[in-house]
């Protein structure tokens, strides 16, 4: 990975800007298989984020992804690729239903858990 991952900012090869298609609704690809869809998606500039359910795999929990760790988007397929395995999005720091987005807490605690995949 590069020496400037930005957790909260799209890569260049996820191509998203507040101008791109919604990707509420894309199914969701880990390195290793299928996790979820996004529940909801932000491209807000140093803040963007996707919100992902994952359904019954991880008993229909919500996990929150930055969108640093977005490799690709196929808007053709309608299927975002994140640049994590399985296990590393399971382990995730846990999104309460009380959580909002702008939770400066859990985005550092989140922030921080990815950024231990990358290099920063």
């Amino acid at each position: 990975m590069s020496s400037t991952w930005d957790a909260w900012t799209y890569r260049t090869s996820a191509a998203r800007t507040a101008q791109s298609a919604d990707i509420v609704g894309y199914e969701v690809h880990a390195t290793d298989g299928h996790i979820g869809k996004v529940d909801d998606a932000t491209y807000d500039v140093g803040t963007s984020q996707i919100v992902v359910d994952t359904g019954p795999w991880i008993f229909g929990r919500k996990v929150l992804l930055p969108a640093g760790t977005i490799d690709r988007v196929d808007d053709a397929e309608k299927k975002v690729y994140v640049g994590l395995t399985k296990d590393q999005i399971k382990n995730s720091p846990e999104l309460d239903e009380g959580t909002t987005w702008d939770d400066a807490a859990y985005r550092e605690r989140v922030g921080g858990y990815y950024s231990g995949f990358y290099r920063t």
